[in-house]
């Protein structure tokens, strides 16, 4: 049974693991929390005490990862995966960082005879099995991946060199949060002129107009019922990838203008001590601003 590599267990790393081990593959995970580590044992994944010894006994190793500085740490620290991996296994970055981190250590590994590529998933835990894998790297590697990454994902895309996964997702991120800022906004400005959010919502999914899109559905769900716990994804993570998207852009000679703007929302919800919690919940940042707090 072939033995596949995970390093970081939290929500979307869990996901990805019961799919991976349902699918006849052993699973042997590696995360720095105690409670992402017990979660991922009792689904039956086994413990790696170092990530030395993941990338081991791993032919293909997955990061699900908070950002840039944990990947680089994860893959070129001193006692990194590429310590250990061996000539011929593979590397799949499934993080949402910048594509320059992602070029660096794509060269740092191929050095080493050890294949490289990111594939960010776009795609919600709830979605998983539906979910689309830009992939960048060498196309080789990415054949070689695609077994593991299909039984999780309808989608795996080769879209081009290393790099290329990362800039698809940075855009979708930046889409993400365009929508999510609105239906926050959107959400305060009705309760601001007496109208209940989840009259509103309620009436806008009803309708199946353009703007019913899926994540406006969770997210005006979230408000509607005023359901902020187990984030899906916090507002922390999505300023993270905001900052990640307009820097992009920035450097490409495409500063953006909605994109900042989005950032600067973003920005004052984490002042407000929204940061660990969901994005839905960033209608209530408005408020505040407005002086009226809910």
């Amino acid at each position: 049974m072939e033995t596949i590599g995970l390093i970081g267990v939290g929500v979307m790393g869990r996901t990805v693991a019961r799919k991976i081990l349902s699918g006849g593959y052993g699973l042997q995970v590696y995360d720095v929390n105690a409670d992402c580590i017990e979660q991922a044992r009792a689904l039956g994944a086994s413990v790696a005490g170092t990530l030395q010894e993941v990338a081991g006994r791993a032919k293909i190793t997955l990061m699900l990862l908070p950002g840039p500085d944990d990947v680089r740490h994860c893959v070129a620290g001193p006692k990194g995966l590429l310590s250990s991996a061996t000539p011929g296994s593979v590397i799949v970055d499934m993080s949402t960082i910048d594509p320059a981190t992602t070029t660096e250590m794509a060269a740092f590994a191929l050095a080493k005879g050890v294949g490289y590529v990111d594939a960010p998933v776009l795609g919600r835990p709830a979605t998983v099995g539906q979910w689309a894998l830009p992939a960048g790297g060498r196309k080789e590697d990415v054949d070689q991946c695609r077994p593991v990454l299909s039984q999780f994902a309808a989608h795996v895309l080769h879209v081009g060199p290393s790099g290329s996964g990362h800039k698809i997702k940075l855009l979708n991120q930046m889409m993400f949060g365009a929508i999510n800022a609105m239906t926050a906004e959107m959400m305060a400005v009705a309760s601001k002129i007496g109208i209940e959010p989840k009259l509103l919502y309620e009436t806008i999914t009803a309708s199946q107009a353009g703007t019913v899109s899926n994540l406006f559905k969770e997210l005006g769900g979230r408000i509607a019922s005023g359901n902020y716990d187990d984030p899906t994804f916090t507002v922390d993570l999505l300023i993270k990838d905001i900052r990640l998207g307009v820097k992009m852009a920035k450097a490409g000679g495409a500063p953006p203008i909605l994109g900042r703007t989005v950032e600067l929302v973003n920005e004052i919800s984490q002042t407000q001590g929204f940061g660990s919690s969901d994005t839905s919940s960033m209608w209530k940042s408005y408020l505040q601003v407005w002086g009226k707090s809910k």
